[in-house]
């Protein structure tokens, strides 16, 4: 596409500012990395957090370059260009917009529903994208695990978050071109912040909660709170697709409900456990093999079934019903999809060895989802509870103790380990969520240790159980490695609990990755 057709997507003036701002050289591809330039390419510079993409233009330029969008003056740029220079005042939604605009806007040949919350999020998504699914609409998945295109999977990343901008741009186009009709995105607050899903022209929003999270990036909980509200704003203005219904599905038993209500001006669905959710759930009864509930429909009761285990997945099950309804999917359809998912990765992800007792690796890392899973395990055990998990440095700093005060409270055994440390130090991260499991009662060295090194915690919780109890190891769940420094070094939480039942069994062991702790 010529560079000035693809201008017109951005709606806010552009200055042209090079000696070679008159050249309309044709754009191949669009990036904010300069590692991912090549001939033809339109390097978008803009601000980061930690790093100013306009120190990279150069790299740009000699990788193929052939123009350049940034936001700062071109004179008060580092280098000189033979390339058209393009100067915009924001750089994080015009990159989104100039990607939705080379891949002609795919988003607007796909219904798109987008899924955000605290907690709950990646297995909303796969239980809505079941549920399209087996209803026969051919749906694509991007979340913060995989992209699920047609037949093929493709890795998102290694820790979680929204994909860049230009990313979700080329896999909407992928599902367009595969003839798809349906797109369930998953929608964190940072990719709401950061323009990441601008030009997702959503159809349909949900919600699953919102809780105490990335308060080390937004600043406060009000600013969170906006963030994850953007979804719910934009519905109405986003593009009319003849005859998509618009619709946000809100969690009624969450606190978020009236305020992002009172931000829509589209369709609202409450969905919940309360019985003054339109879409209403009860009778819940859980095992270790799955839930069953019940659930009101036009007046009368429909029974649903699901291999996910807790009562916060009758709720995250509720948000898929409530999509396919919308869809106008048959409920026989529904009560299949639902019941079809037979599990996502490290999400009450069971593991079994032939041990007596119950593995559990889960990615359970604010209060709130770590309360629901201690509840949810004491449910299935006459036994104990034992918990593994730790507290990510450069992050919101207030879960520490929170998180062990929950665990104080509702396990019976705590084990406090690492948890992507970053250039804090272990030690005292872990000291303070000591002072939190003692605050509430803990005894160190009888009822909660603290054991640096991930994998050896993990062996030691599987060792301390006893037949009937439950184990649990949460926080890392499907991330495949923890941040020392500031170096990620391979890990794998599912592995690590495979190799410590493993060794309990005295079968043999998969190879558990090394880190910095370990001895």
């Amino acid at each position: 596409m010529k560079l000035s057709d693809l201008l017109q997507a951005v709606a806010e003036q552009v200055t042209f500012n090079s000696s070679a701002s008159t050249a309309d050289p044709e754009i191949a591809s669009v990036t904010h990395d300069s590692r991912q330039v090549a001939a033809g390419t339109l390097f978008v510079a803009r601000k980061g957090e930690s790093v100013d993409g306009h120190r990279f233009i150069a790299n740009a330029v000699a990788a193929g370059a052939a123009a350049v969008v940034g936001e700062q003056p071109y004179a008060e740029l580092e280098t000189s260009l033979d390339i058209p220079y393009l100067q915009i005042a924001d750089a994080k939604p015009a990159l989104a917009w100039l990607a939705a605009a080379l891949h002609n806007f795919p988003a607007r040949q796909l219904v798109m529903i987008g899924v955000t919350g605290t907690d709950g999020k990646t297995t909303t998504c796969n239980l809505i994208y079941s549920v399209l699914h087996t209803g026969g609409l051919k749906t694509g998945l991007i979340s913060t695990v995989n992209a699920v295109i047609g037949d093929t999977q493709q890795d998102t990343g290694l820790h979680v978050t929204t994909p860049d901008a230009h990313e979700i741009q080329a896999y909407l186009a992928q599902m367009v071109a595969a003839g798809l009709t349906h797109c369930v995105l998953e929608v964190t607050s940072h990719g709401l912040a950061q323009h990441r899903v601008t030009a997702c022209e959503f159809d349909v929003g949900v919600v699953t909660n919102i809780t105490h999270e990335h308060l080390d990036y937004h600043g406060s909980r009000e600013a969170y709170f906006d963030a994850k509200a953007l979804l719910f704003e934009g519905l109405a203005s986003s593009y009319r697709k003849p005859g998509v219904r618009k619709l946000a599905l809100l969690n009624r038993d969450d606190s978020s409900y009236t305020e992002l209500r009172d931000r829509t001006d589209v369709e609202v669905i409450g969905y919940g456990l309360s019985q003054v959710a339109r879409l209403h759930g009860c009778n819940a009864k859980f095992s270790a093999s799955g839930t069953t509930f019940d659930v009101t429909l036009n007046g009368a009761w429909r029974s649903f079934k699901t291999q996910l285990i807790g009562l916060f997945n009758v709720s995250n099950s509720l948000a898929a019903i409530g999509v396919g309804l919308a869809q106008r999917l048959p409920v026989e359809t529904i009560q299949q999809g639902v019941a079809a998912l037979a599990g996502v990765a490290g999400r009450m992800q069971l593991f079994d060895a032939g041990q007596d007792f119950i593995a559990i690796v889960d990615f359970a890392h604010t209060p709130k989802s770590l309360e629901a899973i201690l509840k949810t395990a004491q449910a299935l055990t006459d036994g104990k509870v034992i918990v593994t998990f730790g507290s990510a440095g450069l992050r919101d700093v207030e879960k520490r103790r929170w998180m062990a005060e929950v665990a104080a409270q509702h396990a019976d055994y705590t084990i406090l380990t690492a948890e992507d440390p970053r250039t804090e130090s272990l030690t005292e991260i872990l000291s303070e969520m000591a002072a939190g499991c003692t605050k509430m009662g803990g005894r160190e060295n009888e009822t909660f240790w603290r054991v640096p090194d991930r994998e050896s915690a993990i062996r030691f919780a599987v060792q301390k159980a006893q037949p009937g109890d439950v184990v649990l190891a949460c926080g890392k769940a499907h991330e495949q490695s923890m941040c020392f420094g500031t170096t990620e070094y391979p890990w794998d939480d599912r592995i690590a609990m495979q190799a410590a039942l493993a060794a309990r069994m005295n079968k043999p062991a998969p190879a558990v990755p090394k880190l910095p702790t370990s001895k």
